[in-house]
């Protein structure tokens, strides 16, 4: 005798979760020496923060990982990677992006050390390596290869030897007057 075949029911597919709001923050934050009050999602990513709100394109995502360094920023005059830090986490921050190396139409010297030793190719990477150059030459006016192999360790450049990125940084070094 053959076997009854028994159909089984499927349970009801269950209802998904309501999605919570997200409720925006407010925070302040000083770029480029321009105070900015604004609110954000909690999971604003402050690379999103500096190049869709605040409209400043020279901070660049290559990664989001950290690895590459096309995203750091100066906060607080320390490097940071903005790809992997939360804009709420910025708040009463004073931020340093590419943008605002230059002064009243002058290239800052780091800028022009860039251009004039060749330290760039496609210049992805060229800002945040600016930045980390900055941070050294904040602290250190007269940096070895060595010290400047160090400063630069976060940044990633796929294009050069790093060799004219050296002798960038060293000939902003002998240019700076005042970072």
């Amino acid at each position: 005798m053959p076997k009854k075949v028994v159909k089984r029911k499927r349970a009801p597919k269950p209802k998904p979760a309501p999605e919570a709001a997200i409720t925006a923050v407010p925070i302040s934050v000083k770029v480029n020496g321009k105070t900015h009050s604004l609110t954000v999602e909690p999971r604003t990513l402050l690379v999103e923060l500096i190049r869709e709100k605040l409209d400043l394109t020279g901070t660049h995502v290559g990664c989001d990982t950290t690895y590459c360094g096309a995203c750091t920023v100066l906060m607080n005059g320390a490097a940071v990677k903005s790809c992997t830090m939360f804009a709420v986490q910025a708040d009463g921050a004073e931020l340093l992006t590419v943008e605002g190396l230059e002064k009243d139409g002058q290239l800052h010297p780091i800028q022009k050390a860039f251009g004039d030793s060749y330290g760039l190719q496609c210049g992805y990477c060229t800002p945040g390596l600016m930045l980390s150059a900055f941070q050294l030459l904040s602290h250190n006016r007269q940096p070895s290869e060595k010290d400047i192999r160090k400063a630069i360790a976060g940044n990633t450049c796929r294009c050069t030897g790093y060799q004219n990125i050296f002798k960038a940084i060293q000939l902003a070094a002998q240019n700076v007057k005042g970072v």
